[in-house]
């Protein structure tokens, strides 16, 4: 997405967003949102079976070279969403878009600033980032 598109789309929230314009409206549905999103690809698995997740523990080691981790590293998953689920996952993810834009516009943050800076961040620490 643009800087122009996020712009665009925080304003787009802000004028449709007459319901739930309390803080505490907007942060409980933002939760809920980001709740169904987790539900979709859950469903996507455990209903659709497009997908399947086989989770493990890693094998990581504190001695372990950064080359061999990336090579190690796994989703834990197999398939890919069918388009049923793609829509379903799509969806709920621009639920929570939106109201994590409504957020913003409460407390007055520029969504694309906030993209802009963890992007930033992202360069600057890399794999560290999230560690």
């Amino acid at each position: 997405m643009s800087a122009t598109t996020l712009q665009e789309f925080q304003r787009q929230v802000s004028e449709l967003l007459l319901r739930h314009r309390s803080l505490l409206d907007v942060v409980t549905k933002f939760a809920q949102s980001n709740a169904s999103v987790n539900r979709s690809v859950a469903k996507a698995i455990t209903e659709c079976g497009c997908i399947e997740l086989n989770a493990r523990h890693q094998g990581f080691t504190a001695d372990m070279e950064l080359d061999q981790a990336k090579r190690q590293s796994k989703s834990h998953m197999a398939g890919e969403l069918c388009e049923h689920c793609r829509e379903a996952v799509q969806a709920e993810l621009g639920k929570n878009l939106f109201y994590m834009s409504a957020l913003c516009n409460l407390l007055d943050v520029n969504l694309d600033e906030v993209v802009a800076k963890e992007a930033d961040k992202c360069s600057t620490l890399g794999l560290f980032n999230l560690t």
